[in-house]
């Protein structure tokens, strides 16, 4: 399975019968539509296209994405509900809304919705024999360094009731994608480290972090104490093969 990251929380997976990508913003190139997805994702019309969307904001849904069935490639949309609500998309025949606790299944894949401490949804995967899982804007959200006491307990709890959800449905995970979201100051990581201590996960991947390839890198400690391997990008349109 070839797995790339684009940039921000975008990845993309690639199987012998599909490919994958998630949360498209922009891609690696300098310009928004130059890059890994249109260069080559976009080029390869041998197999079926899944995309993947988990809410509204812009730095998670980019709505040129729903211009790529104009070239007449076999793609399904699975997008979170709120994206509907917000009427950034229409119903359609090849387009699938997910709320919290819906699913999606065909020959090829298995979707489905968890919760999440922002707007929208996480997404876990069941694809080419390997369980996923993408956070979305699910995450430890607290701000420790600017909050008060109050609105860090209120954050953490809201964190912890949406991963007890997830965890009593999943109890392994062959690759998780996650925040580790250096703008949240001291505490960037711990929405992560909380995650892997819940979650039996094989191989690791950092997301919403931009370009702070540095950052990141530090969190490798916390993966090799969870004994997962940590896919560390160190540039935008770097693929790994899992």
């Amino acid at each position: 399975m070839k797995f790339t990251y684009v940039y921000h929380s975008c990845y993309v997976l690639e199987t012998d019968t599909c490919s994958v990508i998630f949360d498209f913003y922009k891609d690696s190139g300098e310009l928004w539509n130059k890059g890994f997805v249109h260069d080559e994702l976009l080029s390869d019309s041998s197999k079926p296209l899944y995309v993947l969307s988990s809410h509204v904001h812009p730095d998670h849904f980019n709505a040129s994405v729903l211009s790529w069935r104009a070239a007449g490639r076999n793609i399904t949309y699975i997008l979170s509900k709120d994206i509907l609500d917000n009427k950034r998309a229409e119903t359609a025949d090849d387009t699938v809304f997910l709320d919290k606790g819906d699913e999606y299944k065909d020959e090829n894949l298995y979707v489905k919705a968890f919760g999440s401490t922002d707007v929208g949804v996480s997404f876990f995967l069941k694809l080419d024999g390997k369980s996923i899982f993408h956070a979305g804007d699910l995450n430890n959200w607290h701000w420790k360094d600017e909050s008060t006491a109050e609105e860090v307990a209120e954050a953490e709890a809201f964190y912890h009731r949406e991963l007890s959800d997830i965890t009593r449905e999943v109890k392994h995970l062959d690759l998780a994608i996650f925040p580790v979201d250096p703008r949240l100051g001291t505490d960037y990581s711990r929405g992560a480290r909380e995650f892997l201590s819940q979650i039996e996960v094989d191989t690791f991947a950092p997301m919403h972090f931009g370009e702070a390839y540095s950052t990141i890198a530090q969190f490798k400690e916390v993966t090799d104490a969870a004994n997962c391997k940590y896919l560390i990008p160190i540039n935008k349109g770097q693929s790994f093969f899992i």
